[in-house]
């Protein structure tokens, strides 16, 4: 996979993404698509961050998107922008090590 050199399909958008286990995210993409801040609603509402992002497009509105957080948490998705779908796996520090967890989610434009 090779970084994108075209604005990806998300940049300039806002989506809500709502997650498997509950989690619900308020993400919004600079116009670049370099950066997202996300915003926790629900139960991490008030949870919030600006993060630099690795984009690489996987196939026609397929985007992989990846970042790291300043807690340590990496997060990583596959978002599907013809079907509004997500596949995320997101890693962070437990008490026996690192933990990785496997989600899928929704994405819901907001206007």
């Amino acid at each position: 996979m090779t970084e994108t050199a075209a604005l990806p399909g998300f940049a300039g958008r806002t989506y809500l993404f709502q997650v498997d286990n509950g989690a619900a995210f308020r993400n919004a993409y600079s116009a670049d698509g370099r950066r997202l801040r996300w915003e926790g609603l629900g139960e991490s509402a008030g949870q919030w961050e600006d993060v630099a992002l690795h984009v690489a497009q996987v196939a026609p509105q397929v985007y992989f998107v990846s970042w790291t957080e300043q807690s340590g948490i990496t997060v990583s998705h596959v978002m599907d922008l013809t079907n509004l779908t997500v596949r995320v796996f997101w890693t962070y520090e437990g008490e026996g090590g690192r933990v990785g967890e496997l989600h899928t989610g929704t994405l819901e434009p907001v206007l």
